[in-house]
């Protein structure tokens, strides 16, 4: 090799180094002071209550505060907006739901955020959704092909109550619609809260909403869950059926994922996922999350980015068939 060459790749290499050695540098020292957890909805449901325990265990892990910040607004956009647009060093995490990072680019026609670029760090759980009733008109339909029967002989009179367009819930029961061949009249609130109470008062037929919100008032047996939308049966529910043994391959889960700003330095990227698996495999970690009926599995930085990109047409489809548009 020519003396010439030989300079220019040493000067190449010395180069990188200047901007890889204060990234690893930084990595190593990666936490020393708090972390902030964004999440883009109010306290107290699943997508509050699944950072938290997550995040607990890290700040004993890394002896730093690890504090949740709650940012609602705008079907999640509004914390979504604040956490994509935060110092990309590891202290301003997202933990969300769906919309957001899947959903919400097929309904806004500009984000002030391109979900894309956010880097997925992991899924903490995954929690299935329930087709829930306590509506006077459906007190004798005890099984999912019932209900379906029903619906087919009164096309369009049944109500579905959401927690607002877009929503997981309501696209969930768009797509049921869409596979069972049924039609529903969509009734949108402003959050889970007040659709779940008009539910139990038996105002709306019928709702979907993931079984960690609703699983004590169907435990308790204030709703009826006619089907699950899992794989199999769920112990904690006995006696409530499989949906897709009804209608087949309706398999819906609502998950809560993290991630990273864009340009989030890969050391520190690496580190948060190493972390948050090892949450996410602690007895105690995956008790309080199964207390919210949540799956918590584990998976590599790009099994994760593949799950979201499947997601995202999985909800485009949706959105596209059943034609859903936000209210102006």
């Amino acid at each position: 090799m020519a003396p010439t060459m030989r300079k220019s790749l040493i000067l190449a290499a010395m180069a990188a180094a200047v901007f890889v050695l204060p990234a690893v540098c930084q990595a190593q020292d990666y936490p020393n002071r708090t972390v902030k957890i964004i999440v883009p909805f109010p306290p107290g449901g699943t997508a509050d209550a699944m950072p938290r325990v997550v995040g607990e265990y890290l700040a004993r892990k890394w002896g730093q505060a690890v504090i949740i910040e709650n940012r609602a607004g705008a079907g999640g956009n509004t914390g979504a907006d604040a956490a994509f647009h935060s110092d990309p060093d590891g202290y301003t995490i997202f933990a969300s739901p769906p919309p957001p990072l899947v959903i919400n680019q097929n309904l806004y026609a500009k984000l002030p955020f391109d979900p894309s670029q956010f880097i997925p760090l992991a899924v903490m759980g995954k929690v299935p959704n329930a087709l829930l009733t306590n509506s006077p008109r459906l007190k004798d339909v005890k099984t999912v092909a019932e209900f379906v029967a029903y619906a087919k002989a009164h096309p369009g009179q049944l109500n579905s109550g959401t927690q607002g367009i877009g929503t997981t819930a309501h696209l969930t029961s768009e797509l049921f619609a869409q596979m069972a061949g049924v039609k529903f009249q969509h009734i949108h609130y402003r959050g889970a809260a007040p659709a779940m109470q008009d539910l139990v008062a038996g105002t709306i037929d019928v709702a979907f909403d993931n079984v960690g919100a609703a699983g004590r008032l169907i435990q308790g047996g204030t709703i009826r869950a006619l089907g699950l939308a899992t794989e199999q049966p769920m112990a904690a529910f006995p006696g409530v059926p499989t949906i897709k043994a009804t209608v087949p391959g309706f398999v819906v889960v609502t998950w809560f994922a993290l991630v990273a700003p864009p340009k989030t330095p890969q050391a520190i990227v690496n580190k948060l996922h190493a972390d948050i698996n090892e949450a996410l495999r602690d007895p105690e970690v995956m008790k309080r999350l199964g207390s919210l009926s949540a799956e918590v599995t584990t998976g590599s930085l790009a099994d994760t980015a593949a799950f979201f990109k499947a997601e995202v047409e999985t909800w485009r489809k949706v959105i596209q068939t059943a034609n859903v548009k936000l209210e102006p």
